[in-house]
C-alpha cells in the first residue's frame, strides 16, 4: 500500500525557476507520472502574498503577511505516493536536483 508524501520545495528571496531548471523539473515530473509516483504539484506565490487568517472564536483576524519573517520559504512542492520512507527519500534527492534547491520531505498524516 502507497503511502503520502509531501516534497516541499526550499527556496531563498532571490527568484527561481531558470528555463533550464524548468526543462528538468518537467523531465522530474514526467518521472514522477510514468513511475505511479505523481499526485499533484504546484509552485507558491511569494511569501510577501501571504496571509495568516484566524478566525477562531469569531476573531476575524488578517495577518497581511507571511507567518515567517525568513529569507528561506517554500516555493512549491510535490504531492507524490511511494512504498514506504526509503523511496520517497530517493525521491526527494532526485526533485531536489532537478530544482537544484534544497528540499523538505514529510509524510502525511493517516
Amino acid at each position: 500500500m502507497s503511502k503520502k508524501f509531501m516534497i516541499f520545495v526550499i527556496d531563498d528571496l532571490a527568484g527561481s525557476g531558470t528555463p533550464e531548471e524548468m526543462v528538468k523539473i518537467d523531465a522530474f515530473n514526467d518521472s514522477l507520472r510514468s513511475n505511479g509516483h505523481w499526485i499533484f504539484a504546484g509552485g507558491l506565490a511569494a511569501p510577501v502574498h501571504g496571509n495568516v487568517i484566524d478566525h477562531r472564536n469569531g476573531a476575524n483576524l488578517a495577518s497581511h503577511k507571511p507567518l515567517f519573517d525568513a529569507k528561506e520559504n517554500y516555493s512549491g512542492f510535490w504531492l507524490i505516493q511511494a512504498k514506504d520512507q526509503e523511496v520517497a527519500t530517493q525521491l526527494a534527492f532526485e526533485g531536489s536536483k532537478a530544482c537544484n534547491r534544497k528540499v523538505e520531505l514529510r509524510p502525511l498524516l493517516g
